[in-house]
This record gives structure tokens, C-alpha cells and sequence, in this order.
């Protein structure tokens, strides 16, 4: 199992929105992420810096292949067309990357 964390700056004026949308979370998206290995996934809110803060578990053997699967899927890249727009990427961030990866500096089991 690996351990993902990530982080986003969110649009102040669409935070309601964001919450709204994830609120109800459709079948389809939960499907895709399950199906492509996601688990125990988080978002948490901080405000007032407005960043969005991600934690995911990822349980399979094929990071990069589940990843780009679920890229893939067009339930997933309609949520995404939704979601994008209330999220503010980070400047320093990986080149092609949307969240700014965040590494593990402790874990306690």
C-alpha cells in the first residue's frame, strides 16, 4: 500500500461550490476509483490560506497504469471539468502535475 498526499490552493469565491460538489459524489467516480485501486481518500479544507489538502491510499501494483486509466474514464474527466475550475494550482509544483505531491516526512502505524 502507498501513501499519497497532496495539495491545491481552491478560488475563495467557489469553496461552497467545491463543498457542494463533493457532497454528492457520484457512483460513477467512486466506481473508477475503487476499481483503479483508491482507497481511504481524503480532502480536507484550510481556510483562511484556502488550500485543499489530499490524502489517498493506493493499493494496487501499477500506480502510473491505474492512474492514466482513470484519466481516461469519461465519468472522471467530467468530474474533473467540474472540480478544475474552483482549484488553484500551486506555482511550485511538478512539471504536468495539477495537485503539488507532498512526500511522507513521518507515519505512525
Amino acid at each position: 500500500m502507498q501513501r499519497h498526499a497532496s495539495v491545491i490552493g481552491i478560488e475563495p469565491d467557489r469553496i461552497q461550490e467545491y463543498r457542494d460538489l463533493h457532497s454528492h459524489v457520484g457512483e460513477g467516480v467512486l466506481r473508477i476509483l475503487a476499481e483503479c485501486h483508491f482507497t481511504n481518500c481524503s480532502i480536507y479544507l484550510r481556510e483562511p490560506e484556502n488550500l485543499l489538502f489530499s490524502y489517498f491510499e493506493y493499493t494496487g501494483v501499477n500506480f502510473a497504469a491505474d492512474y492514466n486509466r482513470m484519466a481516461a474514464d469519461p465519468i472522471t474527466q467530467a468530474w474533473w471539468k467540474r472540480c478544475s475550475p474552483c482549484q488553484r494550482p500551486l506555482e511550485q509544483r511538478n512539471p504536468g502535475d495539477w495537485w503539488a505531491t507532498m512526500p511522507e516526512v513521518f507515519h505512525l502505524d
